[in-house]
């Protein structure tokens, strides 16, 4: 009787389990902003994006450089991005692969998808059930979208600061979208995560990838402040390379102007970012003054002489030969 009693327990806890195991979703929700655009210049493709959400960067983006890149938010679901991406190689139109996602996807009410074609294709959708305010907007190279906004001047924000930056780096366009969002009032809940990723084929390492950038912040109270002293880090390293460069070519005046132009650059990202300053070894600056050091009697504590002592040396006694 009482092992009977323990196998039904058993089967109880399975059950119970099992019917929660069905009721949590797979996905985690994304509350967020984000915009993908293409620079035609350069042919590269990128997404910058900011949430409450922790460590948002890691799986609200597919993308390939050459092809397209996909934000996928809200509740994100990969699924978009990778079988999206194959009907793209295929030869669908952005619209087209969308409608087909959308359709095989039994929850797609809670999705917020944008598409962006290398060649500027693009296309948006955003289900009735994901948290108000959302909506996206698409213009010529680009795409806007969020959800649990502020409001609509959000998204607007977003687009007029893309279309009005033509010409410069495509990772300073998307983040300095991100920062007209935030200051027409981003994400009602807060802010906690941000990142920034660009692609471009063969631009990774050795070739081997289209990795141009991938810049992640995690869990920041000021992450777009950390994402461009990021930013500004990891443009220094590219200078202090053209530096060397041309130094080991002769032109060592133009390496040293090139290296001041980086620190100066650093500089000015710290002192608008006190917050996300980073420690004193990325930022050199001059020795601490210990002249006010004090002792634990309040007195300056006096410099003795540091000697080493000295070994004894042994004195060996010569034998007598008798």
């Amino acid at each position: 009787m009482l092992r009977t009693s323990f196998i039904l327990a058993v089967l109880t806890v399975g059950v119970v389990a099992t019917s929660y195991a069905q009721e949590v979703d797979p996905y985690t929700y994304e509350g967020t902003y984000s915009i993908i655009g293409l620079d035609p210049d350069t042919g590269e493709l990128g997404m910058g994006v900011q949430s409450r959400a922790f460590a948002v960067g890691y799986r609200t983006w597919t993308a390939k450089g050459g092809l397209a890149i996909f934000a996928h938010q809200a509740s994100s679901n990969p699924y978009y991005g990778r079988v999206g991406m194959e009907m793209l190689a295929a030869g669908l139109d952005p619209q087209e692969a969308l409608d087909r996602l959308v359709r095989s996807d039994v929850d797609s009410a809670r999705r917020q998808v944008a598409i962006l074609h290398y060649d500027g294709r693009t296309a948006a959708f955003t289900g009735d059930a994901t948290s108000d305010w959302k909506g996206h907007h698409c213009g010529v190279d680009y795409c806007a979208q969020g959800n649990t906004l502020a409001g609509p001047e959000v998204v607007d924000a977003m687009a007029h600061s893309f279309e009005a930056s033509k010409g410069r780096p495509l990772a300073d366009r998307l983040l300095d979208a991100l920062d007209a969002a935030e200051a027409a009032g981003g994400d009602r809940r807060g802010r906690q995560a941000a990142a920034m990723i660009i692609v471009n084929p063969l631009a990774g390492a050795g070739g081997y990838s289209d990795t141009v950038l991938d810049l992640r912040v995690n869990d920041n109270p000021l992450p777009l402040v950390e994402m461009r002293r990021l930013l500004t880090v990891f443009r220094s390293r590219t200078v202090i390379a053209q530096a060397n460069e041309a130094f080991d070519g002769g032109n060592a005046l133009g390496a040293i102007q090139r290296a001041v132009a980086s620190r100066v650059r650093l500089r000015q990202t710290y002192a608008s970012a006190p917050e996300s300053r980073p420690p004193a070894r990325h930022l050199p600056s001059r020795a601490p003054d210990r002249s006010r050091a004090r002792t634990w009697r309040g007195r300056a504590p006096a410099r003795l002489p540091c000697r080493t002592p000295r070994r004894p040396r042994r004195v060996r006694r010569r034998r007598r030969i008798p």
